[in-house]
């Protein structure tokens, strides 16, 4: 993935810069679910430095941000994302 790519992919929550489970799942080519089994399996090896998991409302207003996310019923995770600080990349 090029730089310019990986940049529009990071946002700035709780004051980190953070990459988002899908789209760091999207980098390493695996499914984002695969990525989340893989995390919750190992969840010692991942402190909150290097990742927490968004609120409800932070997700939200990213949602509202990002203006290529399609709308609809299927289109959004019911789950929260979790956000990779530069550590957890």
């Amino acid at each position: 993935m090029e730089l310019q790519i990986i940049q529009t992919k990071t946002f700035r929550i709780r004051g980190q810069m953070v990459m988002l489970d899908f789209d760091l799942a999207e980098l390493y080519e695996v499914e984002t679910r695969v990525l989340n089994q893989a995390v919750k399996r190992n969840i010692e090896r991942f402190p909150e430095d290097f990742m927490f998991q968004l609120t409800r409302d932070e997700y939200t207003v990213l949602r509202s941000q990002i203006v290529t996310l399609e709308k609809g019923r299927g289109k959004f995770s019911q789950y929260n994302p979790f956000a990779f600080t530069e550590h957890g990349v």
